[in-house]
């Protein structure tokens, strides 16, 4: 395909992504309460759920709701200090790594009682984990799993992703959290990296700060856990999985929080021009709400209702476990 061609595939969904970014901004600075990526990721829903959406335009949606988020917190990376990143970063590990940890136990007590198929508990509770879609379709190819396991998984995680979005906000205001202890909290128990950015910057732009590099720090974890599923796979089995095909290390690593890392770094330095960074910030928080508009309009409610009860109840105690141990974690360390 030219690339004539796909810039035709993709325009029309990224003109409508674009429109409903612009829309949710102007919303977010009406109602700076809710703020606009709560509106973004409403957009796209409701987008979705009036059945009058171009199928000409789903490729560029998509597109949106998966490429633009990367590039949105890439240059968000040139706003951030890069020490602020990585003090950040490392001190979440404290709450990341337990809570990880507790994740697993969860789902897979859960799945145990539940009688659930361990490779579905596993894509599950890795979702739930690491960092939602992402975690489970690196993982998928190690796991053998098939395409029901992976529908399934897909569908819980992206449940809960909505459901955080709503309500990890209000219980932050009903519990008068500061900006930092929400922004940890929502890194460290909402499950996918756009639902962190949609709940957490609806709370407060510090706050989204914040739970960005605690979400991509926890997100990085996606690498040793992936190698060491590869490491217990290459005991028993060859490099090939049963269909023949190689699992795709390139995939496994999340290269834009490298690239992330690296803005930041060059910010730091001085080495970014200063004109260039209310820019970098305006472009960030436009692509941001293009992504959620994008992922918005993906949520399929006829998809929830043919789901069974068992990666649901897995999903919900996992979550509920996590977003438990990671305040507990908060309270006994003082943060």
């Amino acid at each position: 395909m030219s690339q004539k061609q796909q810039m035709n595939k993709f325009s029309k969904g990224l003109m409508i992504a674009a429109i409903g970014a612009g829309v949710s901004i102007l919303l977010g600075k009406a109602f700076p309460l809710l703020g606009s990526s709560l509106f973004a990721i409403l957009c796209g829903i409701v987008l979705n759920a009036s059945q009058r959406l171009p199928q000409s335009c789903r490729a560029g949606l998509s597109y949106s709701g998966k490429n633009l988020l990367q590039y949105s917190i890439i240059l968000m990376g040139f706003t951030l200090s890069f020490q602020k990143v990585t003090q950040l970063g490392l001190s979440s590990l404290l709450i990341s790594l337990p809570t990880i940890s507790v994740a697993f136990l969860a789902a897979f007590a859960m799945g145990y009682l539940l009688k659930a198929p361990k490779i579905l508990t596993a894509l599950v509770g890795m979702g739930t984990a690491i960092c939602g879609g992402s975690a489970i379709a690196a993982a998928s190819p190690i796991l053998e799993a098939d395409e029901e396991d992976m529908a399934l998984s897909l569908s819980t995680i992206f449940f809960f992703n909505i459901l955080a979005v709503f309500i990890f906000p209000f219980f932050g205001h009903l519990l008068s959290m500061t900006d930092n202890q929400f922004g940890v909290w929502a890194g460290t128990a909402i499950n996918d990296t756009s639902s962190v950015v949609a709940a957490a910057f609806s709370y407060s732009k510090a706050a989204g700060e914040i739970a960005t590099v605690v979400k991509l720090t926890r997100a990085l974890m996606i690498i040793p856990i992936c190698f060491g599923m590869m490491g217990l796979k290459l005991l028993k089995h060859s490099k090939e999985d049963k269909n023949g095909k190689k699992v795709n290390l390139a995939k496994v690593v999340p290269w834009f929080i490298l690239y992330f890392m690296l803005a930041s770094l060059l910010a730091s330095l001085g080495w970014v021009p200063a004109f260039l960074l209310p820019i970098c910030k305006f472009l960030s928080q436009f692509l941001m709400a293009m992504a959620l508009v994008g992922i918005g309009s993906q949520v399929s409610v006829d998809a929830f209702r043919k789901q069974g009860v068992a990666p649901l109840l897995i999903g919900v105690v996992a979550w509920g476990c996590v977003s438990v141990a990671s305040l507990l974690i908060q309270y006994f360390l003082g943060i």
